[in-house]
């Protein structure tokens, strides 16, 4: 363990010192979030940017470091280039409507979102999350009938996709929207 620890170290110094090109920068980033090590993937992905500003899954990657590290106006900033550089990825555009959501940022969730369940059939976390933005957007009549049937639609493809814990959460936010609705579409 010591030896591979200090091998990690010695390479990490060594490309440091030797400059690595952007896709090398990019795999480092990788590595580093696949260990967990967020602030180290967001120097390696920043690094790669540097480079290669136009390459949209470096910013992708970077944007879901910074939302593993909570830091949202970040994540967002950076997945809004990723989706700039590359609209038709839908991963990017689901990821980022869940970013506004979380900074409840409703109408721009439910912009990003519209797109996914439209163009990528099946994505019950864009159905989800397009629920949840539909179901607190303030700033015009309820959706009421938009927000049953997302919810409905991502617990049937949560439970489709074998994803228990998913489609449980859902169902309670799913019985929580009827109630406050008194809307008992789609069973």
């Amino acid at each position: 363990m010591r030896i591979a620890v200090i091998s990690v170290l010695f390479l990490l110094q060594v490309s440091t010192a030797w400059g690595l090109s952007p896709e090398q920068w990019f795999q480092e980033g990788n590595k580093f979030s696949s260990a967990g090590q967020f602030e180290k993937a967001v120097e390696a992905y920043e690094k790669s940017i540097a480079a290669n500003a136009l390459s949209p899954v470096a910013h992708y990657n970077l944007g879901i470091a910074y939302k593993n590290l909570r830091q949202l106006d970040k994540a967002a900033t950076s997945l809004e280039k990723s989706v700039e550089l590359e609209p038709v990825n839908m991963d990017a555009r689901v990821t980022l409507g869940n970013i506004y959501n979380l900074q409840e940022r409703w109408g721009d969730a439910i912009g990003q979102l519209n797109i996914v369940v439209h163009r990528k059939k099946g994505d019950a976390q864009a159905h989800g999350n397009l629920g949840w933005a539909y179901y607190n957007y303030k700033k015009g009549p309820p959706f009421k009938k938009v927000v049953i049937l997302n919810l409905a639609r991502a617990v049937a493809l949560f439970k489709e996709q074998d994803q228990v814990q998913a489609a449980e959460a859902t169902q309670k936010i799913l019985e929580e929207a009827r109630n406050k609705f008194g809307v008992s579409l789609i069973q």
